[in-house]
């Protein structure tokens, strides 16, 4: 069932609105009055990255009058592929600063506000009150617990995306909607999954157009819960596989266990971004990419062991890795290929899985091993700047 229209509309539209807008207009569920209100709406997306990118860009076209932008990254080369709000010119340019620019282009019309910030406890809300409705495009569980709660402690609804190789999902999240049919993302996933447990975009990759796939049906329902029309996602999950081209819907309810959301917590502790044990382990066994390179050049006799997934290792590899994924060693499987009479060093593409692998080989009596900080991303950067990065 449609929803009352999230905001009032605006006192009126320019000439120059109305024939940019006409095709909206022409629309009897959206109308002027419907395009009123997108002009008069404040629509804020946490990240302009994979999701973010079509999104910022359709919300543009469709009339959003403010649009907010919440990034702190660079935008990189390997961003291309699929975050569309970027370009070649854009490389070693604030991504926030690159979706502002794309914005303009798209309507000049839209005004840019943009925080360019890391997303935390302290300013969530702060910076989420001015606006009517959010649109979560990020990639960790720290962040898309602090956004949900965020927007429940200010009874704002938000959409929320995901995307995963070739799958994503999408629903939106109101706990305060006006049905008194709320939800929040806690209902969906009360706990966040163990460390390492779901690899990230960065880990498993993505496929480019499942972005756009993925956050125009995003734009999608935040136009539906701006103007007032049709049916939301409310109170249900959206799964798309682009392998077999099929949707289907999932009924979501709440949670009666869902402990009541007073306050915005510590999400790094409350995700394990880095399990405990991985951080012990971590602590004073950790070597520099230098200090790999200075051990490489006193030829010292140590087993360098890449522990990220075959892909990537085709990819991009420090000299003289071999090749023996996380899990082989978390499950005990690689434990008697690794030699007991040198130090084993271990990394990965960025420090965390090489610290998870490094907790189950001191546990398993590897006492001298030592992980890589920052991995395959730091050597390139320090050691090697030759080396594509992923």
């Amino acid at each position: 069932m449609a929803l009352p229209p999230l905001v009032e509309p605006a006192a009126e539209l320019t000439k120059e609105e109305v024939a940019r807008y006409s095709r909206h207009l022409i629309i009897p569920d959206v109308g002027v009055d419907g395009q009123k209100r997108l002009k008069n709406a404040k629509v804020l997306v946490v990240g302009a990255g994979g999701l973010g990118s079509p999104a910022l860009l359709y919300l543009a076209a469709a009339g959003v009058g403010t649009l907010g932008v919440v990034d702190f990254d660079i935008v990189d080369e390997s961003n291309l592929q699929r975050q569309v709000i970027h370009g070649q010119s854009d490389i070693g340019k604030p991504k926030a600063e690159s979706a502002r620019d794309s914005v303009a282009e798209i309507n000049p019309f839209v005004k840019v506000v943009l925080h360019q910030t890391h997303l935390n406890s302290e300013n969530a809300l702060d910076i989420f009150r001015d606006y009517d409705l959010i649109l979560d495009g990020t990639d960790n569980f720290a962040t898309r617990y602090l956004v949900n709660d965020a927007a429940v402690l200010l009874g704002k609804p938000y959409v929320w995306g995901s995307i995963f190789r070739f799958e994503g999902q999408v629903s939106v999240f109101w706990e305060d909607a006006p049905n008194g049919q709320g939800l929040n993302y806690r209902d969906l996933y009360p706990e966040p999954p163990p460390p390492g447990m779901v690899p990230s975009c960065a880990e498993g990759g993505v496929l480019g157009v499942l972005c756009a796939s993925i956050g125009s049906i995003m734009v999608t329902e935040a136009i539906k819960l701006l103007t007032g029309i049709g049916d939301p996602l409310l109170g249900r999950l959206m799964v798309y596989d682009a392998l077999e081209m099929s949707y289907r819907t999932i009924r979501i309810r709440k949670d009666p266990e869902s402990p009541k959301i007073t306050e915005l917590i510590d999400y790094d502790a409350f995700c394990g971004v880095v399990s405990d044990d991985a951080q012990q382990a971590a602590a004073g066994n950790t070597i520099t990419p230098l200090e790999l390179k200075q051990k490489q050049d006193a030829g010292e006799d140590f087993l360098l062991v890449d522990v990220r997934e075959p892909h990537e290792y085709e990819i991009v590899r420090i000299p003289g890795s071999v090749l023996i994924p996380k899990d082989r060693i978390l499950s005990g499987e690689a434990f008697a290929e690794l030699p007991q009479d040198k130090q084993v060093v271990l990394h990965c593409k960025s420090g965390a899985r090489s610290a998870e692998a490094l907790a189950a080989l001191h546990r398993a009596g590897f006492s001298d091993a030592v992980h890589v900080g920052g991995g395959v991303l730091a050597w390139a950067r320090e050691i090697d700047p030759a080396l594509p990065t992923y």
